[in-house]
């Protein structure tokens, strides 16, 4: 597994200031947000991970401050239900925040296997596409059911969480 000394994550200096990631990293890896209480969510991210050898993906959950100051850097602010601030799934890409079907597709896209052969999608209008993929985010939790709290990430996966590096 390569070095991830490159990942550093700058908290906050006092309780205004968003957590900041390095512009680096951004660079380099795509970044998935997401739910950290949802079932399906965290599974998802599982899912990427062991699809993922060559581990390209970072991740961060949504409620975390890096999720926080990743949507607030792109014009989202706060995940409440009166927002239109993703809440399931989100990517950061090429200085891009795709969300919904464009961001499950997006990832598809870089995994290894077959799965890339689901970006086809992409060409289906985002409105048909995310029919579905609304269906089963206003369901997750009835479905799949939701934690207390985020998901930790143990020790071997820490270093592909944003959200739980420690600076050098």
């Amino acid at each position: 597994m390569p070095a991830h000394n490159d990942l550093v994550i700058h908290g906050p200096k006092s309780a205004a200031d968003p957590a900041v990631v390095d512009p680096a990293v951004l660079a380099q890896h795509p970044v998935i947000l997401f739910d950290g209480v949802c079932n399906l969510c965290n599974a998802s991210v599982n899912f990427v991970m062991d699809r993922d050898r060559a581990g390209v993906f970072r991740m961060a959950a949504l409620q975390s401050d890096v999720g926080q100051a990743l949507l607030a850097q792109h014009g989202y602010t706060g995940i409440t239900p009166e927002t239109t601030a993703p809440d399931s799934i989100a990517l950061v890409e090429g200085g891009r925040l795709y969300f919904r079907s464009a961001a499950a597709l997006r990832v598809a896209a870089r995994l290894d296997g077959a799965w890339p052969l689901f970006q086809v999608f992409l060409v289906v209008p985002a409105p048909l596409r995310d029919v579905v993929y609304d269906w089963i985010a206003r369901n997750r939790y009835r479905w799949f059911g939701k934690q207390d709290t985020c998901r930790l990430p143990t020790p071997d996966e820490r270093a592909r969480f944003l959200d739980y590096q420690v600076p050098a």
